[in-house]
């Protein structure tokens, strides 16, 4: 069994990635787009409570692991 992935709101999500570089390009309503310099791109949803598997879309997205997106919300 793998481990769950953390509750999260949007807003800490995003914080946690600009840690990892991407920056905010564009927002449009309650979503967040985001880009990195490498071309990566991601849209977060700025919910109080981000579901755990939009989340793991996200990180698939973001190519981010659950575990660097633990040590970047801590950061």
């Amino acid at each position: 069994m793998s481990p769950r992935l953390p509750v999260v709101s949007g807003s800490q999500l995003i914080k946690a990635f600009t840690r990892e570089e991407f920056e905010s390009v564009r927002q449009r309503g309650s979503h967040v787009t985001l880009a990195h310099k490498d071309g990566r791109r991601v849209t977060i949803p700025l919910h109080r409570e981000v579901k755990r598997g939009t989340l793991s879309g996200i990180l698939a997205q973001a190519e981010i692991s659950r575990d660097e997106l633990i040590t970047l919300l801590k950061g």
